[in-house]
């Protein structure tokens, strides 16, 4: 029960993170993308069904293929006519170079028909994936204004005001919020890869959670340095 993801409540934990900053930040882009992320976190739901079934038509097709080559490889031996010996040695190594070029060619036909469902697949997951790493440079993006100085250097102006969270309070759960949308975001590649067992998948679904992980570890720095800017004001 709780050796796998489970989509439904990735799902629910983005609509909570969402309702959660809407909230408290109403109309802020924050608030805006986390709406867009519950969206990704729903497709990613779907998809990761899909990668886990097999692809029925694409399995047909291959071994239509794979079938096709194997009838046309037998009909080429029944009609060959071939000679029991060679009249020199470079006339046996051109026909032995010649024969190893047809098996590799053949091998790469069949190798091609075996993995045309695992890249059809692969190329769905990077394209969702590509998506997951912009929307964790956004969230970096929105953290990159609230920054300590802000609130210890001159008060800034009043149209700056309007669309900033000015307390230390408020940016620390500002930027506890940036940290769990990166969270959600390095949850929702895991879901990807959890029934999708690719190298080059899991490849590119541990540099995201690489990158949500460093970008985490900068918030989190800043929030340090909030707490030890509002400890002093706590009685």
């Amino acid at each position: 029960m709780y050796r796998s993801l489970d989509p439904t409540k990735i799902v629910e934990t983005c609509r909570e993170s969402r309702d959660s900053i809407s909230q408290r930040f109403p109309e802020s882009g924050l608030s805006r993308l986390a709406s867009e992320l519950l969206s990704v976190s729903e497709q990613a739901a779907g998809l990761s069904e899909w990668l886990s079934r097999p692809h029925l038509p694409l399995r047909a097709f291959a071994g239509l293929g794979i079938l096709a080559e194997l009838i046309i490889v037998v009909e080429v031996l029944l009609n060959l006519k071939m000679r029991p010996t060679f009249t020199s040695i470079a006339e046996f190594l051109q026909g032995s170079e010649a024969a190893i070029n047809e098996v590799v060619f053949l091998g790469v036909a069949v190798f091609f028909f075996l993995t045309l469902e695992t890249r059809l697949k692969r190329r769905r997951v990077l394209e969702a994936l590509h998506v997951l790493r912009s929307m964790a440079h956004i969230i970096d993006m929105h953290q990159l204004t609230k920054d300590p100085e802000r609130v210890i250097a001159a008060r800034p102006s009043s149209e700056t005001v309007a669309k900033r969270p000015l307390s230390p309070t408020e940016l620390i759960r500002y930027l506890d919020y940036c940290s769990d949308q990166l969270a959600l975001i390095s949850k929702i590649a895991a879901l990807y890869v959890q029934k999708f067992n690719d190298p080059v998948t899991m490849s590119a679904v541990n540099d995201i959670e690489e990158l949500t992980n460093g970008l985490s570890r900068k918030i989190w720095q800043k929030i340090m340095i909030f707490d030890r800017i509002v400890a002093p004001a706590v009685p």
